[in-house]
């Protein structure tokens, strides 16, 4: 498996609010962080589906594009842009840590 499958199966799964399919994407130990906090803003798959199940998936605007993506290793950078949580699309960076083919660690920056 590629290191980037999970992470190219959660990006669809997104953009279809597909809750199951995106939450199967990562691991039980999954854990968010959102630098600079040192703090995860995430741990857990069940809280991961709780938090996009009710803020998230609920928004039929909600969609990511993908400006460019680049694995290193077991970790993928996406460069994205995320339509619906704003006026304007909000511009990130996600950075994927994949283990045993599920996401288990992420990175969201945001500009």
């Amino acid at each position: 498996m590629s290191v980037t499958e999970p992470v190219i199966r959660q990006y669809e799964a997104y953009n279809a609010h597909d809750l199951e399919a995106f939450a199967a994407c990562f691991s039980e130990d999954f854990i968010a962080y959102r630098p600079p906090a040192l703090t995860p803003s995430l741990e857990g798959r069940d809280a991961l589906y709780a938090f996009y199940k009710e803020h998230r998936f609920n928004n039929s605007a909600l969609r990511a594009e993908i400006i460019s993506r680049t694995a290193l290793g077991n970790k993928v950078f996406d460069h994205e842009k995320i339509h619906g949580l704003s006026d304007e699309p909000i511009e990130s960076m996600a950075v994927f840590e994949v283990e045993n083919g599920l996401i288990k660690t992420a990175w969201f920056f945001f500009g």
